[in-house]
């Protein structure tokens, strides 16, 4: 098994209205010419947590971190549910448990983008991501 330092948070950046999951995400990603889909769980709309490739496979989601980092996409653009919050909880402390020492960090943390569009640091520090 390979080393895993960070798990990032990524967004898909599409509307809210928009609702995907891992199958249209994964066609994306093969028309770019990526081998399959470039996270590993992808959270939809609804808290319905998808898998993307397997914790054992290098993803393809934050240039130069991808060897060792688990991503985990949100689907929307900032403005998420209650449900996507609920079960990103419940998705991180599962990770941490089998990762221990793995960082939680937005995709903003290594690149210039936004995504996740809120801030990580701060929601980790929360009594709303502390009450589960």
């Amino acid at each position: 098994m390979r080393k895993i330092n960070n798990i990032i948070l990524h967004c898909s950046d599409t509307p809210a209205k928009m609702d995907i999951g891992a199958k249209e995400i994964n066609k994306w990603h093969r028309q770019n010419g990526w081998a399959s889909i470039g996270y590993h769980y992808i959270i939809r709309r609804d808290g319905t947590v998808e898998d993307g490739r397997d914790d054992a496979t290098i993803g393809a989601h934050c240039y130069g971190y991808n060897r060792t980092s688990l991503g985990v996409c949100l689907v929307g653009r900032g403005k998420y549910t209650k449900s996507q919050f609920e079960a990103l909880k419940i998705l991180l402390k599962k990770l941490k448990s089998k990762y221990i020492e793995a960082n939680i960090n937005g995709h903003y943390t290594f690149s210039n983008k936004s995504c996740p569009m809120f801030n990580v640091e701060d929601w980790l520090k929360s009594e709303y991501y502390e009450s589960i």
